[in-house]
Order: C-alpha cells, then sequence, then structure tokens
C-alpha cells in the first residue's frame, strides 16, 4: 500500500507566536524549521506534500525533495483537504496528515491500518496532532478547538471505522511555554 505524507506548514518567519514570550523571533523560526524537518524525516521513504503558500517555505520545502501543495483558501482545514487531493492525485492509497510542529516524531508507519482512520491526540486530549485515513475515505476535517472530541464525534456519527492511538512522542506539539517546557524535560531524560 503506498502511504503519503502531508504536512500543513505555515511560514516559518510567522510560526510559533503563542511562544514569543519564551522565545525570540530568531529562536521561534528555528524552533518551528527544525519541527518541521523532524515531521518530514519521520515519513522515512513516503511522499511528502507540504502545504504551504510562503515562498520560503516552498523553497524549504522543495530543497527537501518534497512536493509542494499550494492552498487556495486560507485555513488549516483548507490546507489539508488541498494536501489530500493532491497526495490522491499522485496515487496515495493511504495519507498521513501531521502537524509540522512534532518535535519528536520519529515515525507514522505504526499508526497506518488499511481501511481505518486512526486519531493521534495531542497530550491534553484536546487536538489532533496525525490523522491517518485511507486516500479514498470521505472524512473531513475539523481542525481547531477540541478536535479530537469533535473528529471522534464525526467519525461515531457517520459510521466511519477509526481507532486512536495515544503517542507519547507524537502528542507532543509545541504551542505553549508549557509545551516548550515539557520538551525540555523529556530531552533531559
Amino acid at each position: 500500500m503506498r502511504v503519503d505524507l502531508v504536512v500543513p506548514v505555515k511560514s516559518f518567519s510567522f510560526a510559533k507566536g503563542r511562544l514569543a514570550s519564551v522565545l525570540n523571533d530568531d529562536e521561534r523560526r528555528a524552533l518551528a524549521q527544525v519541527c518541521a524537518e523532524r515531521v518530514i524525516a519521520a515519513a522515512g521513504d513516503w511522499r511528502v506534500h507540504v502545504v504551504c503558500d510562503d515562498p520560503d517555505v516552498m523553497a524549504w520545502a522543495r530543497t527537501r525533495g518534497c512536493a509542494v501543495v499550494v492552498p487556495s483558501s486560507p485555513g488549516l482545514n483548507a490546507a489539508v483537504d488541498a494536501g489530500r487531493d493532491a497526495a490522491r492525485i499522485d496515487g496515495a492509497e493511504h495519507i498521513v496528515i501531521a502537524h509540522s510542529d512534532l518535535p519528536l516524531a520519529r515515525t507514522f508507519s505504526q499508526l497506518v491500518a488499511d481501511e481505518t482512520i486512526t486519531l493521534v491526540p495531542d497530550r491534553h486530549l484536546d487536538g489532533t496532532n496525525v490523522i491517518t485515513v485511507p486516500a479514498t475515505s470521505t472524512f473531513r476535517t475539523a481542525y481547531g478547538p477540541r478536535s479530537f472530541d469533535l473528529h471522534r464525534r464525526n467519525l461515531d456519527e457517520t459510521g466511519l471505522s477509526y481507532r486512536y492511538i495515544q503517542d507519547p512522542e507524537l502528542a507532543l506539539d509545541l504551542d505553549t511555554a508549557d509545551d516548550l517546557a515539557e520538551l525540555k524535560i523529556r530531552s533531559a531524560t
């Protein structure tokens, strides 16, 4: 089964604004880029589709051998839709959607199950850091506050086959100073 990775990536220059109280502009930019590189590396030999509208991110993605997808509408859900469409057209049979701010990502292969959607929540069981979905699935993402609950509720209502996995490495995303402190604790051990 061919699996592709879709990664929406914001401009590195404007990423991680909620960390401004603990990191300066250059540190936030570097952190965003390092995390995105980690996520792309976790794809292994899968084809990677970076969804972005920033010229610097586009150039960065191309130098790493990624396909670049420019969304036609703003917002994370529209970016994911554009990435999924591109991956499906490119021949993907299963698609992994991952946020670009997962500093501990090593692999996504354990999440892929034929004909099954997999949700990986953040460490607070609020957001959804990773979703795997068969390329032909009708499932639509609904990112935003409480997306993990919303995704599960939508899947329950539609009857689509799914599971969720709590993965400690993929559960850590970097949105707040508390998340950054957690990364430092985990990196020290």
